[in-house]
């Protein structure tokens, strides 16, 4: 069986999912990674009679398959402080409520229980997403921040996770974190601790995406190799990086995306510098199966041109494994 692409729909549900889904099938994607976001998923309707139905039924009629869904905005929520108008921007209403941070955390929680429900329901074994940190912001460590104030913050990830994640059990559902800056697991060190702290439960894995790699400087191959186990979904996107030129930084100066003042940019699949070749290999000889999602981002490129464009770049490493070494025949002796 050959790879399964998808796309992510969390940059087109301006759209509604009937239409992203018609796109998508034109363009040649096997499926959707439908984002819990907008019209296209909302995890408050699952119990509703008929809703998922109707859901899967679009798909359907469209021919595409459904392997993943997504809740990276309402994940966001459930451990950042502070929370504040950016998480009034992505989050729904009834995540929202009054605003209280603590009330916001709760709801998004319960949230991402309805959605690995939602996932249940669908027939579908991973959700993608985020789970926000309450460290985040002290990053530089200036000023100085306490040893004991970064552990309570693996602290407070892992009690609001394992109660999520015993949802997750019941359901036959995994959480593949995406490993990203904001985030409780960004780099790989990081990624290690956050595991610890979750004790290396099976419910809780890693969404793969080289694109936040690549500006930190980690090698995506080696956290292929390193994560082996862990590695529960694949997600696309790529970055161009400016950096060396004594100006452009890797914090990027507040600046909006495709200021060429960046020291880096997300682009187009095939676009930027992930070493996509060594990234594919590197994903088959863990065994990776699952499905191959692309992310579209850029800030330079019309949307329809990309999603078409890196759907024909990534079905370049569709090329089936070989069926013996490729120096077996010189071991056969002529009769």
């Amino acid at each position: 069986m050959g790879k399964r692409f998808t796309l992510f729909t969390g940059q087109w549900v301006d759209l509604p999912l009937e239409e992203v889904a018609e796109l998508a099938a034109g363009w040649g994607y096997d499926g959707l990674e439908i984002a819990v976001s907008g019209e296209h998923l909302d995890a408050w309707r699952v119990d509703e009679p008929g809703y998922v139905e109707s859901r899967l039924e679009i798909l359907q009629r469209h021919g595409l398959g459904c392997w993943t869904i997504s809740n990276h905005l309402t994940g966001q929520a459930i451990c950042d402080d502070p929370i504040d108008f950016r998480h009034r921007a992505i989050v729904r209403d009834r995540v929202w409520g009054d605003g209280g941070a603590e009330g916001v955390r709760q709801r998004a929680a319960e949230e991402m229980k309805l959605t690995a429900r939602l996932a249940g329901r669908m027939g579908i074994d991973t959700v993608v997403g985020f789970t926000g940190s309450s460290i985040w912001p002290y990053l530089v460590m200036f000023p100085p921040v306490p040893a004991e104030v970064i552990e309570a913050g693996y602290q407070d990830f892992a009690d609001r996770w394992h109660p999520i994640l015993d949802v997750f059990d019941e359901h036959g559902v995994r959480f593949a974190h995406e490993v990203h800056p904001s985030e409780i697991a960004y780099d790989h060190w990081s990624t290690v601790r956050a595991l610890e702290a979750i004790d290396h439960r099976p419910a809780f894995g890693i969404n793969w995406d080289p694109s936040h790699m690549m500006w930190q400087d980690l090698d995506p191959v080696a956290f292929i190799s390193d994560f082996a186990d862990r590695i529960y979904h694949v997600d696309c996107k790529d970055t161009r990086l400016r950096v060396g030129n004594g100006r452009n930084g890797r914090l990027s100066s507040h600046l909006p995306w495709g200021d060429q003042r960046r020291g880096w940019d997300f682009v187009s699949t095939g676009r930027g510098e992930v070493p996509w070749e060594d990234c594919f290999r590197a994903l088959a000889a863990i065994g990776y199966d699952g499905p191959v999602s692309v992310e579209w981002e850029d800030a330079g490129m019309d949307r329809l041109h990309g999603a078409r464009e890196a759907l024909e770049f990534l079905r370049r490493f569709d090329y089936p494994a070989p069926t013996a070494a490729f120096d077996a025949a010189f071991s056969q002796q002529s009769e």
